[in-house]
C-alpha cells in the first residue's frame, strides 16, 4: 500500500515526509520505548529509509555507546519531540506514529515485547501479540 505521509515536531521546526510502503506498523512494549513514550508503549510506523525525507530543519541524533545494537534516535533539539528511530540492523526508518499529522491512519498490526510490558499497558486484543520480536 503506497502512502504519502507528513509530520513533525510540537513546535513545528522539524518536518518530515514518508512516501512508499510501510514495512509494519505496531506498538513495542519493550523498556527503551517506554522510556521513550513516558511510560506506554510506542506507537510506530516502519518505513524504508529510502521514503523518508525531512522537509524542514533537521533533527538532533542520540545513540547510547553503551548497548550493543542500540538505535539512532532523532528528536527535535527545541521541543525534544521523539519523531523516529534508525536501527543499525534494517534498513528502516521507525516512525513515532504520534508524530504523524494525521496518527488516525495508522492502526498497529502487531504488538511486540510483551515480555517487557508493566502491568498497566492494556494487552491489545484482535492483533498478533509477541513476547520479543516477531519471528
Amino acid at each position: 500500500m503506497t502512502m504519502h505521509l507528513e509530520g513533525g515536531c510540537y513546535c513545528g521546526k522539524v518536518r518530515y515526509a514518508l512516501d512508499g510502503d510501510p514495512m509494519m506498523s505496531g506498538q513495542c512494549h519493550c523498556r527503551e520505548c517506554q522510556y521513550i513514550s513516558g511510560g506506554s508503549p510506542n506507537v510506530f510506523i516502519a518505513f524504508p529509509v529510502s521514503g523518508v525525507t525531512y522537509t524542514k530543519g533537521a533533527p538532533k541524533a542520540f545513540m547510547r555507546e553503551d548497548l550493543e545494537g542500540a538505535v539512532t534516535r532523532e528528536f527535535c533539539a527545541d521541543c525534544g519531540s521523539h519523531l523516529m528511530a534508525r536501527p543499525q540492523t534494517l534498513p528502516a526508518a521507525i516512525v513515532k506514529v504520534g508524530t504523524l499529522d494525521n496518527p488516525a491512519v495508522v492502526t498497529p498490526a502487531i504488538a511486540m515485547q510483551m515480555a517487557d510490558a508493566q502491568p498497566f499497558h492494556a494487552r491489545p486484543e484482535g492483533i498478533p501479540v509477541f513476547e520479543r520480536f516477531p519471528g
